[in-house]
């Protein structure tokens, strides 16, 4: 079985489940190790049982991304144990509430933002050296159509992700000379619990299934894939560039 992932480090946020088990699952069926972190102890454990029954590895990291600390006590554990890290998928979010923006609790609003965008913002702050380190290192965010579609009531999840694409845009700017490249994924509409909770009237039969999404993802991961700066859009089958600012 070819691993073309083989001998390299990959982290995962929000890896207990949906999207984000499905592709650590991926990735160290690649033959990658994976990083693995989520809140949630026992999706994490249910990963670790599904990767080492395909012959693969991984580290288990219960985290809340909101804790600052932790990201950066994670940072350090990578640097001294690998000295590099080769892939980083940005996955974690919080779907939100659905609601007028002017009735949304601060407290709400600031976690959603926390995870879906700031947790992202100290990955890169304290994982930058790593990656330099790394030969061919490969970044890919998960986002959401909702970044470019602002719906009524859907505002602070659309808020969240539009400025994640904005981060993802600015780093592959600055890392344009180097080796790192860094790439949006927009899964669409896919059979996970966030979608469930957002749309209960919804036939999720009718979605595709996580392993799917995550099987799109990998070929962005491998120090083949030069692209930096791009959506790769799951619907539509094709990298598109970022969104042109308005």
């Amino acid at each position: 079985m070819t691993r073309p992932l083989a001998d390299r480090i990959a982290l995962v946020t929000g890896a207990s489940r949906g999207i984000g088990f499905a592709t650590a699952r991926a990735l160290a069926q690649a033959g990658a190790h994976v990083v693995a972190t989520a809140r949630t102890t026992g999706g994490l454990e249910e990963l670790d049982d599904a990767i080492r029954a395909a012959g693969g590895t991984a580290t288990l990291v219960p985290l809340d991304l909101r804790d600052v600390a932790g990201i950066e006590r994670l940072a350090l554990a990578l640097n001294e144990r690998y000295g590099r890290l080769d892939v980083f998928i940005g996955n974690a979010g919080l779907a939100g509430s659905s609601s007028p923006l002017d009735h949304y609790q601060p407290s709400e609003w600031e976690e959603v933002m926390a995870v879906n965008l700031t947790a992202n913002w100290h990955f890169i702050r304290t994982l930058h050296s790593l990656f330099l380190r790394a030969d061919a290192a490969r970044l890919v965010f998960v986002t959401s159509g909702n970044a470019a579609n602002a719906r009524a009531y859907r505002g602070l999840y659309s808020v969240s992700k539009a400025a994640l694409e904005v981060l993802a845009r600015v780093y592959a700017n600055e890392t344009a000379s180097t080796a790192i490249r860094v790439n949006l994924f927009n899964p669409g509409p896919t059979r996970t619990r966030m979608r469930a909770a957002v749309m209960p009237g919804e036939d999720p039969m009718t979605l595709p299934h996580p392993d799917e999404v995550a099987a799109a993802i990998v070929p962005m991961c491998l120090p083949t894939f030069g692209e930096s700066g791009k959506l790769y859009d799951f619907r539509a089958g094709r990298l598109l560039s970022f969104r042109p600012p308005a």
